[in-house]
């Protein structure tokens, strides 16, 4: 019976800009204390839809690709149908909203979405992702491979918005991809990397590099 290999670890430093609220977090902030974050190949493999053309094993992915392809295919909305509908989802919000003020006695903050709001709630997913915070009472744990959809969407909203943002919008969004993509690196590196001279374990075990 073999024995079984110990998990490897990666020690990893919170580099939130954000607070867990989605506020900008500030330099004079005190860091988080560094986690030690366990993580498998295995793990990151599950957590990774399929994108195999037969996803007969997968009926979730497969599910997803007929709704992207029923969008496709459907016809065009007119503009006259998208301004009748934003008009229904902005007074059903209005509705909502004051609803949510009569149960909590005023006491709501605003749900208003803004852009600011979109990069602070990817880059956090992100964070979550590669590991450098967790849910409370919940250990991180990292998803090497959802981190990377998340940091490629906020890649791609940075080329899509070009010359369409603000110059604060504009940093923070660059800010926000520079940090996410260091740490990436940082951890695929230590992934990639193979064992050194004489080590019984390493990152490079979690791959299933063969001894």
């Amino acid at each position: 019976m073999k024995e079984k290999k110990q998990e490897p670890e990666f020690i990893v430093t919170d580099r939130r800009k954000f607070t867990e609220s989605g506020e900008p977090r500030h330099e004079s902030e005190e860091p988080v204390q560094a986690s030690r974050v366990p993580s498998t190949l295995e793990d990151k493999a599950a957590a990774q839809p399929s994108s195999r053309p037969d996803e007969a094993s997968d009926p979730a992915g497969s599910s997803r690709t007929a709704r992207v392809e029923h969008l496709r295919e459907s016809p065009p909305v007119s503009q006259a149908e998208h301004d009748a509908q934003t008009r229904e989802y902005d007074a059903g919000n209005k509705r909502l909203d004051e609803v949510l003020r009569e149960k909590t006695g005023g006491r709501t903050q605003s749900m208003e979405m803004t852009f600011e709001r979109l990069v602070a709630s990817l880059y956090m997913t992100a964070m979550l992702q590669l590991g450098l915070m967790a849910p409370e009472g919940e250990q991180p744990r990292a998803d090497i491979l959802g981190a990377r959809q998340t940091i490629d969407t906020i890649g791609i909203l940075n080329e899509k918005t070009k010359g369409n943002l603000t110059a604060a919008e504009q940093t923070l969004l660059q800010q926000s991809l520079f940090d996410l993509r260091m740490a990436y690196l940082e951890l695929t590196n230590a992934i990639t990397r193979g064992p050194g001279p004489g080590a019984k374990d390493g990152p490079g075990s979690i791959l299933g590099a063969q001894k």
